[in-house]
C-alpha cells in the first residue's frame, strides 16, 4: 500500500519568503484526501516538490518512502494533473499520450482506454490547441490515468469541466480510492469537496491547520441545529433553557438552536405544549468550516472576503488536537 509522507517540509524562495513553514502530515491509501487552503497558503509548492519539480529547502516529501526521482517509471507510481495548459498545442490528444506511455513502457491499447474513460475518444485526432478548457482538463487527467497509477494527484481537476465532468470527476476519485490507491486532490471548490473527500489537510501561510476526517471538522462546527419560529417565545425559551439549551433569535424571528436536531427539539416542545410554526434542521457546511479554520491565515483577500472569514471564526474555539485540527 502507496503512501504519501510529508515531513517538515520548508520551502523558501528568496529572503524571509517562507512557502512552506514545516507542514507534517500523511496522505494514506483507500481514501479521498482534499488538499486545501486559500491562495498562497502552500499547496502548489507541496505538490511540486513531491513531484520533484523543486527542492526543499528542508523537510522531506516522499513517496513509498522514497523521493519521486527515485521511483522507477513514475509514471506508473504516481500520476498527477497539475497543469491543463502542458500539453503541446500542435500535438493530437492521443499523440500526447502515446509519447507519455512511450517514455514509460506503457501498452499502447492504454492510451486508447483512458481516452475513453475521459470521454474524449471522439476528439482524440484533433490537435490539443483546439481544445476547450474543460477537454485540456480532461486529457491532463487522461494522462494523469494513464499508468494505472497507485498514487493520483489532481490539482483543481474541476477546472473548466460542465457539470457531466463534475460528477465524472466525482466518481473517478471516489472509485480510485475503492481501489485502494492513495487520491489527494486540491480544491478551492468546498462544495464539490464536501462530495468526494474522506479526510482534510488544510494549508494555511505554509503551516498545517488541519489533518482531519471530514465529518470532524463539519462537527467542529457544532454539528448539526435546529431552526424553531414559535408562537410562544417565552414559553420556547423556559423549555430550551431548562434543558441546557442557548437559543439565539435571528432578525426574522426565527431561533436557531445549535449541537442538536430538529427531532429532539420537536419531541421536546410537543411535551411542553409550546406551539411550533416552522421546525427545520440544517447542517453546518464545508465553506463554513473552511473559513473558520482558515480565518487570519489568508494573505490575499477582499474586505467582503475577511468578514465573512470572521464571521465563521468561533469553529476554532471547538477545533481538535492531534490527528484532528492544528494551530
Amino acid at each position: 500500500m502507496t503512501r504519501i509522507d510529508i515531513q517538515r517540509l520548508v520551502k523558501e524562495y528568496g529572503r524571509g519568503h517562507r512557502a512552506l513553514d514545516g507542514p507534517t502530515f500523511s496522505v494514506l491509501p483507500g481514501r479521498v484526501t482534499g488538499f486545501l487552503g486559500p491562495n498562497g497558503a502552500g499547496k502548489s509548492t507541496t505538490l511540486r516538490l513531491l513531484l520533484g519539480l523543486d527542492r526543499p529547502t528542508s523537510g522531506t516529501a516522499l513517496v513509498d518512502g522514497r523521493p519521486y526521482r527515485d521511483l522507477e517509471r513514475p509514471l506508473c507510481r504516481v500520476g498527477a494533473l497539475l497543469d491543463p495548459q502542458a500539453a503541446h498545442g500542435s500535438r493530437t490528444g492521443r499523440d500526447h499520450l502515446r509519447i507519455l506511455a512511450a517514455t514509460h513502457r506503457i501498452p499502447a491499447r492504454r492510451v486508447d482506454q483512458v481516452l475513453a474513460e475521459a470521454g474524449l475518444g471522439a476528439v482524440s485526432g484533433r490537435r490539443v490547441k483546439t481544445y476547450s478548457l474543460g477537454m485540456r482538463q480532461r486529457l491532463g487527467i487522461a494522462a494523469a490515468l494513464l499508468g494505472d497509477p497507485e498514487v493520483v494527484l489532481l490539482d483543481e481537476p474541476s477546472n473548466g469541466l460542465d457539470p457531466e465532468g463534475i460528477i465524472w470527476i466525482r466518481q473517478t476519485v471516489r472509485r480510485l480510492a475503492r481501489e485502494g490507491r492513495t487520491v489527494l486532490v486540491s480544491s478551492h471548490l468546498m462544495s464539490e469537496t464536501a462530495t468526494f473527500a474522506d479526510h482534510l489537510i488544510v494549508l494555511g501561510r505554509g503551516r498545517l491547520l488541519a489533518d482531519t476526517p471530514v465529518q470532524d471538522l463539519l462537527d467542529s462546527r457544532g454539528g448539526s441545529r435546529a431552526v424553531v419560529r414559535t408562537g410562544d417565545d417565552e414559553g420556547f425559551l423556559n423549555v430550551l433553557r431548562a434543558a441546557g439549551h442557548r437559543p439565539v433569535r435571528d432578525e426574522e424571528g426565527r431561533w436557531s438552536v445549535d449541537g442538536t436536531n430538529a427531532e429532539d427539539i420537536g419531541a421536546l416542545l410537543a411535551r411542553a405544549g409550546v406551539p411550533v410554526l416552522e421546525l427545520t434542521e440544517r447542517r453546518a457546511s464545508l465553506e463554513e468550516a473552511y473559513l473558520a479554520l482558515t480565518a487570519g491565515d489568508t494573505p490575499y483577500a477582499a474586505a467582503g472576503e475577511r468578514q465573512a472569514a470572521e464571521a465563521a471564526t468561533p469553529a476554532r474555539d471547538a477545533a481538535g488536537t492531534e490527528g484532528k485540527t492544528h494551530r
